[in-house]
């Protein structure tokens, strides 16, 4: 490279690493996880970076770049960062369009030519510890990302520490140690300024400014590979919200979403449903809390048929406490209660707060039996049913605290609806996923569903598999979980079955 930075015989990049952006992204990892990029990503500093044609979504990512020194080999965290010689600034741009390509491993969304600036200047690191750099982004000259070493989730020296265990760190490797909040898109005409520095040492050493222009693309993609591939939460998420992507459409810089906002696509789809079938709840929320979802349960209830289960989009009721001059304002005529269960539409679940009070009905065998007729998936509430036994005749699956033969105006006022709302602890939002069996009820945030349901599939699949073993007399120990001989035995097993599966089709 020019300005004196080596071509590096490895560029390693980390996915999420500053705790700014673990929050946008609404995941939280246990340790961290890297991508490869390769040499021909480089870009000389202040140079351009094609947008392909046929794409929409390229995202740049100011980071902080590690240059190793001296090779690094099973080294422990404490001794990682002496083995970080220089530091720079880099922009790690990716597109959106085809993050389903390679997902996890980003090859093509990321390693495209030119979609790795780094420079201008690489910094010595004698003297200046691995919490006193700062990061910052400019497009178009406004600041849009700020943010300190000091937060990080993974320290430098860890991340040194943790890749040495697998591979030698050798001289002039590279680590992108993850991007702060404020990463976005950018299109052609744009230029993406980052700097990286150390403030508060002693000459304030600065890498200036990376400067990054963005130009429109004229060769397309052909149809011998992954198309690119755009939808309304690749934006959104792309964009960083769904307030700064509407922002950018009006600006004339995005494309508008394909479904209006007030009116969004059900993340229910068919297929989906059909990975969900059978999965329990138990697996759903392990895939969850991988992310960080620990808060998801609606803590409590029980279904009112054994064996029910319950899947579907929120549908919001929210009860306040007693009062009489409220009720006397909002208890009568056609109340917050009576208005959610004849507004409720087919597939979705009724979720009532009732502040986890037993000792009253929230729900009654007239109320339960309209949810049934308008099609809805099931009944969700904190609090008791009333009518249970006539409730228990019906086929709409509730989830409740049990049965009490209270009427309403004993402990609640119906307050609104289509709120977001505390149920059994869980916050649960107008459009948040519910799912629910024998084991209890779950809060799915909609944008994981795809990936958790994709996730909680195959674990059940091989969850099925380990209890074939353990019934045919195999010890857990090693097999749950699988250790790596046991799950080159099931990944043969699968094989073996798919295979049998095609020969059947050829066959039929």
């Amino acid at each position: 490279m020019t300005h004196g930075i080596d071509t590096p015989g490895k560029i390693i990049a980390v996915h999420l690493n500053y705790p700014s952006r673990i929050a946008q992204r609404g995941r939280s990892p246990e340790f961290p996880s890297y991508f490869l990029k390769p040499a021909s990503s480089l870009a000389p500093t202040g140079g351009t970076v094609e947008r392909p044609a046929g794409t929409e979504l390229l995202a740049f990512e100011g980071e902080i770049a590690l240059i190793i020194g001296e090779p690094a080999r099973w080294v422990s965290p404490e001794e990682g960062w002496s083995h970080v010689a220089r530091v720079t600034a880099a922009n790690d741009l990716g597109l959106y369009d085809l993050r389903a390509a390679d997902k996890g491993s980003n090859v093509r969304n990321k390693g495209g030519d030119g979609f790795t600036p780094l420079g201008p200047v690489a910094i010595p690191t004698a003297g200046i510890g691995q919490d006193a750099w700062r990061v910052r982004t400019w497009v178009n000259g406004e600041l849009v990302q700020n943010d300190t070493s000091d937060t990080l989730e993974f320290p430098f020296g860890q991340l040194v520490a943790d890749l040495s265990q697998h591979m030698t760190l050798q001289t002039g490797d590279v680590i992108l140690t993850g991007t702060p909040a404020g990463s976005s898109v950018v299109v052609p005409g744009d230029v993406v300024e980052v700097e990286v520095d150390a403030p508060n040492a002693p000459g304030a050493p600065s890498t200036g400014r990376l400067v990054t222009t963005v130009v429109a693309g004229t060769h397309e993609f052909g149809g011998f590979g992954s198309a690119p591939k755009v939808d309304d939460l690749q934006r959104i998420e792309a964009w960083g919200s769904e307030e700064e992507h509407a922002t950018a459409v009006a600006a004339g810089r995005a494309t508008p979403l394909e479904v209006a906002a007030d009116s969004p696509q059900n993340p229910l789809t068919d297929e989906i449903r059909a990975q969900l079938d059978g999965v329990a709840v138990a697996t759903v929320s392990a895939a969850l809390r991988k992310r960080g979802y620990t808060d998801i349960f609606i803590d409590g209830v029980h279904p009112n048929h054994e064996g029910d289960r319950i899947l579907g989009t929120a549908k919001t009721l929210r009860f306040i406490p007693f009062r009489p001059d409220l009720f006397k304002a909002h208890g009568g005529g056609f109340n917050a209660q009576k208005r959610a269960f004849d507004t409720v539409e087919a597939g979705e679940v009724l979720v009532v707060e009732a502040r986890g009070i037993p000792s009253t009905g929230t729900v009654g065998d007239v109320l339960a039996l309209r949810a049934q007729v308008r099609g809805a998936a099931g009944i969700v509430t904190d609090g008791g049913v009333r009518d249970f036994a006539a409730v228990q005749e019906f086929d709409i699956p509730v989830f409740s605290q049990g049965a009490h033969p209270s009427v309403l105006g004993r402990r609640h006022v119906p307050w609104e609806t289509d709120v977001t709302v505390a149920c059994g602890g869980a916050a649960v939002q107008p459009g948040d996923i519910i799912m629910g069996d024998r084991d209890g009820v779950i809060v799915i945030p909609p944008f994981l569903l795809a990936e958790v349901a994709a996730e909680a599939a195959a674990q059940e699949e091989a969850d099925a598999w380990v209890a074939e073993q353990v019934a045919k007399g195999a010890p857990v120990d090693g097999l749950f979980p699988m250790n790596a001989e046991w799950r080159a035995r099931y990944e043969a097993a699968r094989a073996a079955g798919a295979a049998a599966e095609a020969a059947n089709g050829a066959g039929s």
